[in-house]
């Protein structure tokens, strides 16, 4: 637990660190000639320094974005469609304006000129990311508060044991015991998730098959994860009757494999 604990701190640290830095490169992209002298006040000497070390937006965002995606689904899950929202294009957009302009514009160099004025400069899209920042540093601040559950973490390192588990039974060829434990970290991992976002579950002791039609129905989930879950369902439930033909080692891989992807999809 304590690993899991230091290790998403570090990364959240790093994150918030070299956001910081591309807000910096954001704005000298913008306003050169505003940010250079902000630089020359801070670091005198050192500014010309400062400003050759800055990275290019776009290429450095990509990767920060997809980071920041990936921490966020496992720390701070209900801001997932805010930090989003101020990347994407809004689809029902017929017109770009100040207020609908985007970091995905700004990344494509798009500003808007009228009459040779600029009246949607690129520097609409500074406040968004200022925002997608401003998440994560507010998922760094769970970990000093008391609304963190730190039993996300616990759990998450049990399931990864857990999984280890099933990996070494199949390397064996004990096929339906590692298709069981699989299924039984599908079926916890899905409870958590309908937990932690409240859905009610009507059934005294649900399955894999209930938690996937709460998760469906509340659009946690699309139907094409709805249907591979089905079908990982369908695997781990002939693995645990001892009637059913016996599971195949593939069948089993398949079910580990898609386990391990639905533990990091759908949180």
């Amino acid at each position: 637990m304590e690993s899991n604990v230091s290790r998403f701190k570090a990364d959240l640290h790093k994150l918030i660190q070299t956001g910081q830095t591309l807000a910096v490169a954001m704005r000298h992209e913008c306003a050169p000639k505003e940010s250079t002298q902000m630089i020359r006040k801070k670091y005198g000497d050192d500014a010309q320094e400062v400003i050759d070390s800055l990275p290019k937006f776009a290429t450095a965002y990509q990767a920060w974005y997809s980071e920041s995606l990936a921490l966020l689904r496992q720390i701070l899950p209900d801001r997932l469609n805010d930090f989003v929202r101020h990347y994407e294009k809004p689809k029902a957009r017929k017109e770009l304006t100040q207020e609908n302009y985007r970091i995905e514009d700004y990344l494509q160099g798009i500003q808007v000129s009228l009459r040779g004025t600029v009246t949607v400069p690129t520097s609409s899209a500074i406040p968004h990311f200022s925002q997608q920042l401003a998440i994560i540093k507010a998922a760094q601040g769970r970990f000093d508060s008391s609304l963190f559950e730190i039993r996300q973490i616990v759990q998450a390192e049990m399931l990864d044991s857990e999984l280890e588990t099933a990996e070494e039974l199949s390397k064996f060829k004990f096929t339906r015991a590692a298709g069981a434990i699989a299924g039984v970290v599908l079926e916890r991992h899905l409870a958590q998730v309908c937990t932690d976002r409240k859905l009610p579950i009507g059934k005294k002791n649900p399955t894999i098959n209930d938690f996937n039609e709460a998760l469906k129905a509340s659009a946690v989930i699309d139907v094409p994860q709805w249907r591979y879950i089905q079908h990982l369902g369908d695997i781990r439930n002939l693995c645990d009757h001892s009637r059913s033909p016996e599971p195949t080692q593939e069948q089993v891989l398949d079910l580990i494999t898609g386990v391990k992807r639905i533990i990091k999809t759908v949180s």
